[in-house]
């Protein structure tokens, strides 16, 4: 599995296109209308491989030329109640946890190490926000 650093603004899949002189990675419009990033600003940005089995240009039944496959869905939803278990803690204290496919949870209260029921509330392409369901033990 992939370490993923805290300080991650954004996760999106892209290709790259050749512009002139250059080659270009488009940022998706709702990754800075909705997320934190900030148009004018510098950041670093990472290009992680795919295997064969996830790029349909690649795969032995894709035909040539295929349009890449549409981004999956959340593996949550707003209102859906799940457990999981707190794996890092981000630059605010909030928990971190992941669910299918990597996606990332950010648990407002969340302990490292600690497995909890949280009810997702904010669900994002790629993050969603939760709190800790109350125990009413």
């Amino acid at each position: 599995m992939v370490d993923i650093a805290d300080s991650l603004q954004c996760l999106f899949a892209a290709s790259v296109t050749e512009q002139a002189e250059s080659y270009r990675i488009e940022i998706p419009r709702e990754e800075v209308e909705h997320g934190e990033l900030d148009v004018g600003e510098f950041y670093r940005v990472g290009v992680l491989t795919h295997t064969a089995a996830s790029s349909p240009s690649e795969s032995p039944d894709a035909a040539p030329n295929a349009a890449p496959q549409e981004p999956q869905a959340p593996p949550v939803d707003e209102g859906e109640v799940r457990e999981v278990t707190i794996e890092t803690l981000g630059e605010e204290g909030d928990g971190i946890a992941k669910v299918e496919r990597g996606y990332i949870v950010i648990v407002d209260g969340g302990q490292l190490g600690e497995t909890v029921e949280v009810d997702i509330h904010a669900v994002r392409e790629n993050v969603a926000f939760a709190e800790i369901v109350a125990d009413d033990s």
